[in-house]
C-alpha cells in the first residue's frame, strides 16, 4: 500500500486528529506502519469504533471500510481533476512543509505548481470598509504585477478583494478553503473561484471532499494561508478576528507580517495597530512589502511597483473636482468625520453638503459609516493629487 492511500486511511480512523496523526508518524515513521499497530499502542483514547475499524483494516486491508473509503476518495479526485499531494511528495510546497504539523494531505484544484510560487497572504475583515477593500485590491494587484502570487481564504470582504486584485494584476492567486475543494463557500464567490481557476490559479484544502463549512475548520485553514506565504499583509481587522489569528500564526512561523495602519477611530484598524505594536511592519505602499521580500524575486525592482490606489487605469489624468467637493475631501483627510464636523470645517450649509457627499459617494470617493463619512481608496488618491 502506498503512502497516500495509507495516509487517507489513517486520517479516516475515528478519533485520529491532526495532532494524533503527527504523534503516530513520529513514533512509527509512516502511516503504513501505524496502521499495523495494536490499538493499545496508538492511543489510550481510541474510541471503540476506531478499534473495530483498525482490526478490520489489519485483517482485510484495502477491502476494509477504511481501505475502500481511501480508494473511493482517490477515484473521485481523479474523476474531478483534483490533485492529491502527500506531505512527503516532491511537489508539496516547501514553505508549508516547514510549519509545525503541516497538512498531511492537500486537495488541489487548478495548477499545483502555483503552490510553490513566492506568495504574499492578504487577509482582513469580511465587513471591511470600502477603503479597506480598495487597499486590499490595489496592494494585491501591485504585488501580483511584481511577481508574487496572492494567497487568501476566498471569504467575503478583504479576501475576495485580494483575489480580484491579483487577477487584475495579471497574476496568480491561491484560495485556501475551510471546506472540501468541491464544496465552495461562500456561494457568493463561486464566480470568483472560477476566475481563479481560469487564470491558472489554485483552490486548495486539507479537508476531505464534501466537507461542509464548520467553524472549527477555519482556524486550521488560516495556518495554511500563512504557511504557504513569505509574508502576510493585514488590511483591516478587529482585535478579535480570524484575520488576526492568521497574522499571529505567521509570526509564530517566522514569516514576515505587514499591516496597513488606519484611523484611531476605526474599529477595523485596531487589529492592524495591535499587530504593529507586536512586531508587524507598518506599510503604506506595496513597495514597502517588495523592499522586504523583493530580493527573493530575481530581477525585481521595487521602484517599478506603483503605490496602491494611486494609478489611473485609463489616461493617468483625473478629472478636476468642483471646489465644494475638493473642500470636503480635504476636510475628511485621513479620519472619519461627522456631518456636523464637515459642516463646520467647510463652512457649508447642511443641505448642499449632503448633496455633495451623495455625489462623492456615487463617484466612489467617499463612503458612509455609522455617524459620518470617510475617504475610499480612490478618495485618498484624490486627496494626494490635491496636495501635490
Amino acid at each position: 500500500m502506498d503512502a497516500l492511500t495509507a495516509t487517507l486511511s489513517l486520517l479516516r480512523l475515528e478519533g485520529i486528529g491532526l495532532g494524533n496523526y503527527w504523534q503516530l508518524l513520529e513514533r512509527f515513521d509512516s502511516a503504513q506502519s501505524a496502521l499495523q499497530q495494536p490499538p493499545e499502542r496508538l492511543t489510550r483514547k481510541l474510541p471503540d469504533r476506531a478499534r473495530t475499524q483498525l482490526a478490520e483494516f489489519q485483517r482485510l486491508e484495502l477491502d476494509s471500510e477504511l481501505g475502500q473509503w481511501a480508494l473511493a476518495e482517490r477515484q473521485r479526485c481523479a474523476e474531478e481533476c483534483i490533485y492529491l499531494l502527500h506531505w512527503d511528495d516532491e511537489d508539496y510546497p516547501a514553505l508549508l512543509k516547514e510549519i509545525p504539523r503541516p497538512p498531511p494531505l492537500l486537495y488541489v484544484r487548478g495548477n499545483p505548481d502555483a503552490l510553490s510560487l513566492p506568495q504574499v497572504a492578504v487577509v482582513g475583515a469580511r465587513r471591511a470598509s470600502q477603503a479597506g477593500l480598495d487597499n486590499a485590491k490595489a496592494f494585491s494587484a501591485d504585488l501580483a504585477s511584481a511577481g508574487f502570487a496572492i494567497t487568501s481564504g476566498l471569504a467575503l470582504g478583504v479576501d475576495a478583494a485580494a483575489h480580484w486584485g491579483a487577477l487584475q494584476g495579471q497574476g496568480k492567486t491561491i484560495a485556501v478553503l475551510g471546506t472540501g475543494v468541491n464544496r465552495l463557500y461562500p456561494h457568493r464567490n463561486l464566480a470568483l473561484a472560477e476566475q481563479i481557476l481560469a487564470a491558472d490559479g489554485v483552490i486548495v484544502s486539507e479537508m476531505p471532499l464534501d466537507t461542509a463549512p464548520e467553524a472549527a475548520n477555519f482556524p486550521r485553514r488560516n495556518r495554511i494561508i500563512s504557511g504557504l506565504s513569505l509574508g502576510t499583509l493585514l488590511v483591516e481587522a478587529a482585535v478579535r478576528s480570524g484575520s488576526l489569528i492568521t497574522a499571529r500564526l505567521a509570526l509564530e512561523q517566522n514569516r514576515e507580517v505587514f499591516a496597513i495602519p488606519g484611523s484611531i477611530h476605526n474599529p477595523m484598524a485596531r487589529g492592524c495597530h495591535h499587530m504593529i505594536k507586536n512586531g508587524a511592519h507598518l506599510v503604506e505602499t506595496s513597495a514597502d512589502i517588495v523592499d522586504d521580500l523583493g530580493g527573493l524575486l530575481s530581477g525585481l525592482c521595487a521602484s517599478a511597483v506603483q503605490q496602491p490606489g494611486l494609478f489611473d487605469e485609463s489616461s493617468g489624468e483625473s478629472s478636476p473636482l468642483p471646489d465644494e467637493q475638493r473642500a470636503i475631501i480635504c476636510a475628511l483627510g485621513g479620519d472619519p468625520r461627522s456631518i456636523e464636523q464637515l459642516a463646520k470645517d467647510t463652512d457649508g450649509e447642511t443641505g448642499a453638503l449632503m448633496a455633495c457627499l451623495l455625489q462623492l459617494e456615487l463617484e466612489g470617493l467617499v463612503e458612509q459609516l455609522p455617524g459620518g463619512y470617510q475617504l475610499t481608496g480612490s478618495g485618498s488618491k484624490a486627496l494626494l493629487a490635491l496636495a501635490e
